[in-house]
């Protein structure tokens, strides 16, 4: 790895199968304003939740090479199916530091006063072996239901969050559990943090928990600790990469009250 001393011009990479990461990417640039991004949204192969995983593991590579080949000196996985499928081969073979998605279910587990807690993500992401384990290290004492968000993703990023569509489809994914008493939810896709406003509608009450900013705030840390933070004065931008319907993406986006001002770059693969 090149070494910049006490500090570091170079990008921080960011990706996800499409608009999700975005939620992510808004607390980065709020905790570090003065660092470059380079954000890819991976809409030609959306969604990756429904994905075998060796597929997902194979767009991730592709993706982090791009990333890598820009110069990115740090690589957030703003996807937890992603993180799930391939975090860890991703550390093992990428002279990069990375900080992935893992479900917020130890806040939840130690919060939640009835202690029973939903955890809502894609099938991708309930299939993974991290999954599992993050539930074994820090779900106990708690019920830990797991479900499937199915589509839930796909009306995110057709612009869809905070419609009488995502009402309905939040209510009949989360209606039983909560019946049964559930009083937390953990958004377990980085998308489902748009649909949070629905949940809270269809649900009064119930806690949610989101990991985005936890994420962000581990990302400063790791630029912190290994000296990576952009030099004072640093001219603060933004590179996007959309490997699928650009006008499509940056409406959805604007609906969610992004405006991307950013640098087109060369696509993935």
């Amino acid at each position: 790895m090149l070494s910049f001393g006490a500090m570091d011009p170079r990008p921080v990479g960011v990706f996800d199968s499409g608009v999700g990461g975005l939620s992510v990417l808004r607390q980065l640039r709020r905790l570090a304003p003065r660092e470059r991004y380079i954000y890819v949204a991976d809409t030609a192969f959306f969604p990756y939740g429904s994905r075998p995983g060796a597929e997902v593991r194979k767009r991730a590579f592709a993706i982090c090479t791009r990333l890598a080949e820009s110069g990115a000196k740090l690589i957030v996985v703003a996807c937890n199916t992603a993180s799930a499928a391939a975090i860890t081969d991703l550390r093992e073979f990428f002279p990069i530091p990375f900080v992935g998605m893992v479900p917020g279910v130890k806040p939840a587990a130690a919060s939640s006063p009835a202690r029973k807690v939903v955890i809502l993500a894609t099938p991708g992401t309930l299939d993974g072996e991290l999954y599992r384990r993050v539930v074994e290290d820090f779900g106990s004492g708690a019920r830990i239901v797991s479900v499937p968000g199915h589509g839930l993703a796909a009306l995110v990023e057709a612009g869809e969050a905070g419609t009488a569509r995502a009402r309905h489809a939040v209510r009949e994914a989360l209606g039983a559990e909560i019946a049964a008493g559930a009083d937390t939810v953990v958004l377990g896709c980085t998308h489902y943090c748009f649909l949070a406003g629905d949940i809270s509608a269809e649900f009064p009450g119930v806690a949610i928990v989101d990991t985005s900013e936890a994420v962000a705030r581990r990302a400063v840390q790791v630029l912190q600790e290994q000296g990576l933070e952009a030099p004072s004065g640093s001219a603060a931008g933004l590179g996007l990469i959309i490997t699928g319907d650009r006008e499509a993406f940056h409406a959805t986006a604007a609906r969610l009250g992004f405006s991307l001002e950013a640098t087109p770059a060369e696509p993935v693969p």
